[in-house]
């Protein structure tokens, strides 16, 4: 008797183990800590399922997060006893819409010196549903990256209506909100303002050129408005080229929820058994030193984990655009090959209108989905025009839209079931054109085929600008069936697989990412591309703001800012505006005078001189166009040795007060030679700082006097230690 009760406790005491690791593993909660060099974020884990402890400043110890009443669900669930907006919502198989996420265990690894994932596993104790929930440290950049992945194995598929990939919690009180918004020729318009009760949500439903009217692109300030350089700052971006939604809801206490993720909007997502569904990364910095430090954190990450080949030289270009339009053949390219090696830039661009011969390309109307050469303009072949390029010296890129199709082409009426339609009502065009169904695997070999075919032809294209024009309108895809809510994702992740492909076979290829200018600029995209085109309006007093916008999110090095002939601008003025990001030209240069054409050589040969200084550099926003009538920022390298500063007049009228710009990131103990550059032949310099050497204390504290009156003023400053 002895021995069964002795058995029997063992099976009791073995049974109680089981049933907690059920729950969630040990009876004392885990708390698990991301870290970088300036940030915390901290969970604890435990039968209460996964609570977020704390977000900021790394403290002194693990000891120091434990504040009592500062636990908020970090992964928040449909269903059961959350009264707020869930991250995840589901209906199991059974019918059951509850969801309850208990903490199981979490896994560290060591990816480098630099990086470390943290995946936390959560279990609900009823279902065998499992939620891993993802967190990516890097260290030196102070950048953390979250995700989610789903999975379940019930005896059918489980419908998942709620899926965000960042979730997380403040408690200060009050905050204030920077957002981006805009339309096409008028991208990332920044706007702030204080968050109130309530739910306040950012979002897109167009599928693709998701980003037209609003940026997935945020910053978050707790406590008070934060400026360029003091206050607390979250800066989040989203990795995703489809519908987002960014939901912030600030509750009675003030406390406030942030989901960002996919847009859950007719994209209910019939999971199978035994099958993963994976979000996308939500990307977050957090800065005690305002929007500035935030700014920089990002670009650090991004030339080295976010962008194609970031920390890679970039090419100069001429593209052809405003210079032909449609109306161009052989010879006028060649001789545009000519100008292109007269201003010194790297490669010559072919714009859109060199394809299609049953449907020629001679407008926006025919012939997109036809990618052979057009044989009445290019007789001889892009070949021919890739060698006549090379005599030049000059590289040759060129433009597709592969995604798209005209309904007046042989695609069109070849494969009619390729096209995003609904099958019992009228075609809806926008710009003259459909979508391509890249949910569909015969469309995306189709659609890498595009590139892969051109490269497999002609090895010599050295760069491609990969567009896309439209946005889903009745949208329906003949290949998913009944499956229709399926699609906004499903478009997404076949694109990705395209990109993924056209990457392992041509994994250093340049490429421009353009979407009717900026209506696809994310860092699910960008991996995959060196470069992305911020608007078609290219008007510069107008890029101050565009370019401005984007600099808060992403590097200079990604921006490809042209000087063109859009607005009645000084030339110098055009220059100074382009030249803060990756230069380029979209200009009619047979109408300057020859004076100009040297003026802008050289301004193509200061910009690569300081190329590295502008593309590697930290940013410093200095004159906000938002609070008046100029402009400034600044460039300096890690070594804070070399900089350069960009100022531009904004409609400034005599009486508005020009004050010196007080710089930032030199050395204060340091000396600094500041002389004017970028001036036009026999121009001398009005800067009063001018050649003179001052210390970089002054500079800071001081600062300059920027010689800018009247509209579309501007100078362009360099500043070397000695």
């Amino acid at each position: 008797m002895q021995q069964f009760y002795g058995y029997l406790r063992i099976c009791i005491i073995a049974l109680i183990f089981c049933s907690a690791g059920y729950r969630g593993g040990a009876q004392t909660p885990a708390l698990i800590t991301i870290r970088t060099q300036h940030t915390a974020l901290v969970f604890r884990g435990g039968d209460a399922g996964l609570q977020q402890v704390y977000l900021g400043a790394p403290l002194s110890s693990d000891k120091a997060y434990e504040t009592p009443g500062t636990d908020m669900p970090a992964y928040p669930t449909f269903g059961t006893d959350n009264l707020y907006s869930a991250a995840i919502r589901v209906t199991h198989a059974d019918g059951n819409p509850s969801l309850e996420l208990r903490y199981v265990r979490h896994t560290v690894k060591k990816l480098s010196d630099d990086v470390t994932e943290t995946a936390i596993a959560l279990k609900d104790p009823q279902y065998p549903f499992e939620v891993t929930r993802y967190y990516k440290a890097y260290f030196k950049e102070d950048v953390i990256t979250q995700w989610t992945t789903i999975r379940h194995h019930e005896a059918a598929p489980v419908t998942l209506y709620d899926f965000a990939s960042g979730a997380l919690n403040f408690g200060a009180g009050h905050y204030w909100l920077t957002q981006f918004h805009g339309d096409w020729a008028s991208e990332m318009q920044l706007q702030e303002s204080e968050l109130t009760s309530g739910i306040k949500i950012i979002d897109t439903k167009l599928g693709s050129r998701a980003d037209m009217y609003q940026s997935s692109s945020f910053m978050l300030s707790p406590g008070r408005s934060s400026t360029e350089t003091s206050g607390e700052v979250l800066a989040g971006t989203l990795a995703w080229s489809g519908n987002f939604r960014l939901l912030f809801e600030l509750d009675r206490q003030n406390k406030l929820r942030l989901l960002a993720g996919m847009n859950p909007y007719a994209s209910e997502y019939h999971l199978k058994p035994d099958t993963t569904f994976t979000t996308p990364a939500f990307i977050f910095t957090y800065s005690r030193q305002g929007k500035g430090q935030a700014s920089r954190n990002l670009h650090r990450w991004a030339r080295q984990y976010g962008l194609r080949d970031g920390d890679k030289s970039r090419f100069t270009l001429l593209n052809n655009w405003e210079s032909t339009y449609f109306d161009f053949d052989e010879n006028k390219l060649v001789q545009l090959f000519g100008e292109a090696k007269k201003i010194g830039v790297d490669l010559f661009l072919l714009d859109d209108g060199w394809f299609g011969n049953k449907y020629p390309r001679n407008n926006d109307h025919a012939g997109l989905g036809d990618w052979q050469e057009n044989k009445k303009k290019l007789p001889q072949g892009i070949g021919y025009l890739v060698k006549e390029a090379g005599k030049q010296d000059v590289r040759f890129g060129i433009w597709v839209e592969p995604e798209m199709v005209n309904p007046k082409s042989e695609l069109y009426e070849q494969h009619p079931e390729w096209i995003l339609k609904l099958p019992n009502r009228p075609e809806n065009y926008y710009r003259n054109q459909l979508v391509l169904d890249l949910s569909n695997p015969a469309v995306q070999d189709f659609v890498f085929g595009v590139v892969d075919g051109l490269m497999t032809k002609y090895p010599g294209i050295a760069y491609f600008k990969w567009d896309c024009n439209r946005m889903f309108t009745n949208a329906y895809s003949a290949y998913l069936g009944k499956q229709q809510s399926h699609l906004f994702i499903a478009y997404v992740e076949g694109l990705y697989k395209v990109f993924e492909r056209l990457r392992k076979k041509y994994p250093h290829l340049p490429m421009m990412l353009c979407s009717g200018g900026g209506g696809r600029v994310d860092y699910g995209a960008l991996p995959y591309f060196t470069e992305f085109w911020p608007s078609d309006n290219t008007n510069p007093m107008d890029r101050i703001f565009i370019q401005w916008g984007y600099s808060y999110f992403f590097p200079a090095i990604a921006t490809a800012d042209h000087v063109t002939s859009m607005g009645d601008y000084p030339l110098k003025f055009r220059l100074d505006v382009a030249m803060t990001g990756k230069l380029g030209f979209d200009m009619r240069l047979n109408g300057l005078k020859e004076e100009d054409i040297r003026f802008v050589h050289a301004a193509v040969q200061t910009y690569k001189r300081l190329e590295d200084v502008i593309w590697y550099g930290d940013l410093y926003r200095l004159v906000s166009p938002y609070q008046g009538h100029r402009a400034a920022l600044m460039y300096a390298n890690e070594a804070r040795d070399h900089a350069v500063l960009f100022g531009y007049a904004m409609h400034m009228t005599r009486w508005d007060v020009n004050s010196p710009v007080r710089l930032q990131g030199l050395d204060p103990d340091r000396q600094y030679l500041v002389q004017e550059i970028n001036l036009p032949e026999g121009k001398k310099s009005s800067c009063p700082e001018s050649g003179r050497v001052i210390t970089g204390k002054d500079l800071m504290e001081q600062g300059l006097h920027l010689p800018l009156h009247g509209d579309a003023g501007s100078v362009m400053l360099e500043l070397t230690a000695r």
